[in-house]
């Protein structure tokens, strides 16, 4: 078996219609994360959910406000570096960070 690589998860909690600028939030935490040399991000759009403000988050005839969650893995050093940059871009919301076991698999052509 592969060895396991110490690494953090980094799950950013927030909701669709956040804005960071003139853009969405969720876009703009991919491009900094890009920028910033992070090996990947995958963001993901929830069906339902509630966080501090207790407000129910569901898609609704009148328009939708989901919860988004962006899911970061990396190693400590690159997750330290990043994590200031997004609690400068989140205006509320969570950031859940957990120490993980990475294995990196690359296949050989």
């Amino acid at each position: 078996m592969t060895e396991l690589i110490p690494g953090k998860l980094l799950r950013v909690h927030l909701s669709e219609n956040d804005r960071y600028e003139d853009r969405r939030l969720y876009d703009a935490i991919v491009d900094r994360c890009r920028e910033l040399g992070v090996a990947g991000a995958t963001v993901f759009r929830a069906l339902e959910g509630y966080g501090g403000s207790s407000e129910i988050l569901r898609a609704h005839m009148l328009g939708k406000d989901l919860p988004i969650v962006v899911t970061i893995v990396e190693t400590p050093e690159n997750a330290a570096r990043l994590l200031p940059e997004l609690r400068k871009m989140l205006p509320n919301g969570m950031i859940a960070v957990s120490d993980i076991g990475m294995i990196r698999v690359q296949k050989t052509v």
